[in-house]
């Protein structure tokens, strides 16, 4: 019986030992094979219990807290062991990568931490070796699954869009897990101040959506990115117009060289004609002394995006629809005319066609510019994209906001899917803006109450209607008659501000509070 102690011992990882019937230790062995003579003559509570019982007993290690041990009578003596060595090597382990999270932390760009079997935080380490405790006995979802599988998760981190996380279960005590987020968040960080100098900033990794409709769209656009053909993207706004015709100028052999844009409907037609040809010096009342170069001149070489191409003046249809046809420009007040080699990539929310028919859009210029057509779905011809989308915003708002946002409630995605969006993809984004701002700094679930009222709002069977208040009531038929004025006026808002009998400064102010816009500084170039 003595000569199987060593064995035992290291069997079970820890100590093995006889006693007598009393529980007085006769012999003790580590899991190396040397004997513990300190232990001779004394008392083992749990080989005790199990001697006087006659049945096997287990329970806690007497020696080291969170180790466990077995007692097995056998006539007159008891065999026991405990696995309180293997105890002790998970906590040295555990202590050491406690120590090494600083190191593992700037290795991978981002936070290292450790978590108990729950996946409960119990330590975290920033980047820069700073302990940080703003987690600290949170539970994250990856962790947790990773201690109940017994297997690595690996997943988008979700404080920074594009980071990765790993969570590793160590022992069935404890993991450890890191992330790349500083890292990613100083590359973009990087790339934001490159683009600072390149206006086209997105590619089509930027557009979110696995629906049929969206990526018919988007990979018949990265097969026409690097012709020379001019491209007109139709869609309603907020679809993402521009965004594509980024994609295309970064995705084609252009994308070195400059993208200029020019809103054709947010300046007057004598602005946008010395904005888009230039003009010499003296051509006009307040001219630059010097001339200045147009739009045409800024962007040789690269893209010129034409964004709300069916606001442009019919009489300047006609002195685009030359400088295409002579690839060359003159300025306002000049006479020299300058060679230029720009790829012209338009956009529209209105209907050309019909624009062409009723004598408002210049047939010939349309055909020039209507070579490759794209057509843009509205969010609501693909609402299955709507969860990715708005899991691509929490990441983006969680890092710009400083929340930590996980989820968003399954009522809430119903409700946001039975939406119509007319202001679509802009729109939705404005929501979980909102959202985002009012969530209170312990929660990380997105619930409907988080949402503007008006989403709140939307008729669900079997439910009691609130009654809004006056200025909700309002709001809400502003909200109304401008999407009706629009639909009207083919989505064109001079055309619908004249409906609607109010200015088109009014307008725009309208269709920000109304949620229909995302703010000013969403608008770009787009001015009354």
């Amino acid at each position: 019986m003595i000569t199987a102690l060593p064995f035992i011992a290291r069997i079970t990882g820890g100590y093995a030992t006889v006693t007598d019937k009393t529980g007085i230790r006769i012999r003790t062995f580590d899991s190396l094979g040397k004997e513990i003579e300190a232990w001779r003559g004394t008392l083992f509570e749990l080989a005790k219990a199990a001697g006087e019982s006659g049945q096997v007993r287990t329970g806690p290690s007497e020696i080291i807290e969170g180790a466990e041990a077995w007692a097995l009578p056998l006539g007159d003596y008891v065999i026991a062991s405990s696995n309180l060595e293997r105890i002790q090597r998970e906590q040295e382990l555990q202590d050491s990568l406690n120590l090494a999270l600083p190191f593992i932390a700037r290795v991978a760009g981002g936070e290292a931490v450790l978590f108990d079997e729950n996946g409960k935080r119990t330590a975290s380490v920033n980047y820069d070796g700073q302990p940080n405790t703003s987690f600290i006995g949170k539970i994250s979802n990856a962790a947790q699954k990773a201690m109940q599988t017994g297997r690595p998760v690996i997943g988008e981190s979700m404080s920074a869009h594009g980071a990765i996380g790993v969570r590793i279960p160590i022992t069935p005590r404890f993991g450890f897990g890191f992330n790349n987020e500083h890292g990613v968040l100083r590359q973009q960080k990087l790339l934001e101040e490159v683009k600072k100098f390149q206006y086209a900033r997105y590619n089509f990794t930027d557009i979110v959506g696995t629906s049929v409709e969206i990526q018919k769209v988007k990979s018949m656009a990265q097969y026409v990115a690097n012709g020379i053909s001019s491209i007109i993207i139709l869609g309603e706004t907020g679809t993402g117009k521009e965004l594509f015709a980024q994609s295309i100028h970064n995705c084609s052999e252009r994308r070195s060289k400059p993208f200029i844009a020019v809103n054709c409907g947010a300046l007057p037609t004598s602005l946008i004609e010395s904005y888009l040809f230039g003009y010499e010096e003296g051509a006009f009342t307040g001219a630059k002394k010097s001339g200045s170069s147009g739009a045409f001149e800024q962007a040789n070489g690269g893209t010129l995006f034409l964004d709300e191409l069916g606001e442009m003046d019919i009489n300047l249809q006609s002195k685009l629809l030359r400088v295409l046809q002579e690839r060359e420009v003159t300025r306002i007040g000049g006479s020299k005319p300058i060679r230029i080699d720009v790829r012209i990539v338009s956009s529209t929310n209105r209907d050309l066609a019909e624009m062409v028919a009723a004598g408002t859009f210049r047939q010939d210029l349309y055909y020039r510019l209507n070579v490759v057509q794209l057509k843009i779905p509205a969010l609501r011809e693909r609402p299955e994209d709507i969860p990715a989308l708005i899991k691509t915003m929490i990441s983006r708002y969680n890092h710009l906001l400083g929340k930590f946002v996980t989820s968003i409630s399954d009522e809430s995605i119903k409700r946001l899917r039975e939406h119509t969006w007319p202001g679509n993809v802009r729109e939705l984004q404005n929501c979980l803006e909102y959202a985002i701002n009012i969530i209170g700094i312990n929660e990380n679930v997105l619930e409907l109450t988080h949402f503007p009222q008006y989403i709140q709002n939307l008729s669900a069977p079997n439910s009691i209607p609130r009654i809004e208040t006056l200025a909700e009531a309002v709001r809400l038929a502003e909200r109304d008659a401008i999407m009706r004025a629009l639909a009207l006026s083919g989505q064109s808002k001079k055309a619908a501000a004249h409906r609607l009998g109010i200015s088109t400064t009014t307008l725009w102010r309208k269709l920000v509070e109304t949620g229909l816009e995302s703010g000013p500084g969403s608008l770009k170039n787009e001015k009354p």
